[in-house]
């Protein structure tokens, strides 16, 4: 998915034969999905007490809901480029197992993995509050902590590498891919904002510099922190859903809490950065923790567009209609960093 940390990145794999969403919903991958759940299922001292249930395809990942006699579970499989995530997640619960939910069951080779039913996630059970905006952040730096001294085991999982020096040559590749899309694509780039893009280059090698400097280590990011992405489990809070998933600068996890705080306009931000700051004092000092949240305004934007480039790799025209403007977007944002 991502470019090694010194070295040019890959060009762009063959098309699937098939779209992933196609894929998932035919009656082939159905069937070898049906008997793999049967038998991890009976393995793990269930029984199945009715028809599973696709409730979601999307271009990168497909939902079944397994109901057994204990309860349901959660089966997940995902497009090629984050087919790690099952890899990750069983990885994760033996780091921290305070954080993360271990996996009921799962195929690394081919990406699939069950879980177990948590009921509501926090955000679904209410209106999220400052404090549960605080405590998912805290949790997420802690899980962070962890990760970060185990790069290489997280890295085999097929997580991509997305560290600092990585992140110059993946704005140049993204930029080149984009600028040479046909003109009726949803992710063309014109010649306009091609330069303007361009210009702000010499600012993202000054915030890749600013990070690589900085004590502060890369980690697992997230991607998609937020608190629907979180169950409330005993009095603590376990982290799921790490399909997106990149090791980068540790505060870009920060980059959708800010997001979507911002757009609600209920809560202020800066008790919420703040928190997540604090799990980090040993480290580096508020001043410094905060330039660096500033610097991740340009490598952010850079990363998060290959996630999405990668998400939509696989996806129909019809998907591609509707979802392949996201790219552009994510990465034009270092215009207004």
């Amino acid at each position: 998915m991502s470019s090694a940390a010194h070295g040019p990145a890959p060009p762009p794999g063959p098309a699937p034969a098939q779209p992933f969403s196609v894929l998932v919903a035919s009656d082939a991958w159905r069937a070898e999905v049906d008997a793999w759940v049967h038998d991890r299922v009976e393995e793990g001292g269930r029984r199945i007490t009715g028809p599973l249930d696709q409730r979601r395809i999307r271009p990168w990942s497909t939902q079944i809901v397994v109901p057994t006699d204990a309860g349901p579970l959660w089966f997940k499989a995902n497009c090629p480029p984050m087919a790690f995530e099952p890899a990750l997640h069983d990885l994760l619960a033996t780091l921290t197992p305070d954080d993360v939910d271990r996996p009921f069951a799962i195929d690394a080779d081919r990406g699939w993995m069950m879980t177990t039913d948590r009921g509501t996630t926090l955000g679904e059970s209410h209106e999220p509050t400052l404090e549960d905006w605080q405590a998912v952040v805290t949790t997420t730096a802690h899980l962070q902590r962890v990760a970060a001294d185990h790069r290489d085991e997280v890295l085999a999982t097929g997580v991509p590498d997305c560290s600092p020096s990585t992140v110059p040559h993946r704005f140049d590749v993204l930029l080149e891919r984009f600028a040479t899309l046909p003109a009726d694509h949803p992710t063309h780039t014109d010649a306009d904002l091609v330069a303007r893009l361009t210009a702000v280059r010499p600012r993202i090698v000054e915030a890749v510099e600013q990070i690589d400097a900085s004590a502060v280590p890369c980690s697992i990011q997230h991607g998609d922190l937020h608190p629907w992405n979180v169950f409330a489990v005993g009095g603590s809070l376990r982290v799921f859903d790490f399909g997106d998933v990149q090791w980068a600068p540790v505060m870009e996890a920060l980059a959708v809490p800010y997001g979507v705080i911002a757009d609600e306009g209920r809560l202020p931000w800066e008790p919420v950065r703040d928190a997540y700051v604090e799990r980090w004092a040993d480290v580096a000092d508020a001043r410094t923790m905060h330039a660096l949240w500033e610097a991740t305004a340009f490598t952010q934007p850079v990363n998060r567009t290959q996630t999405w480039w990668d998400a939509i790799a696989g996806a129909t025209d019809d998907e591609v209609a509707e979802l392949g403007s996201y790219p552009l977007q994510h990465l034009s944002r270092v215009l207004d960093a």
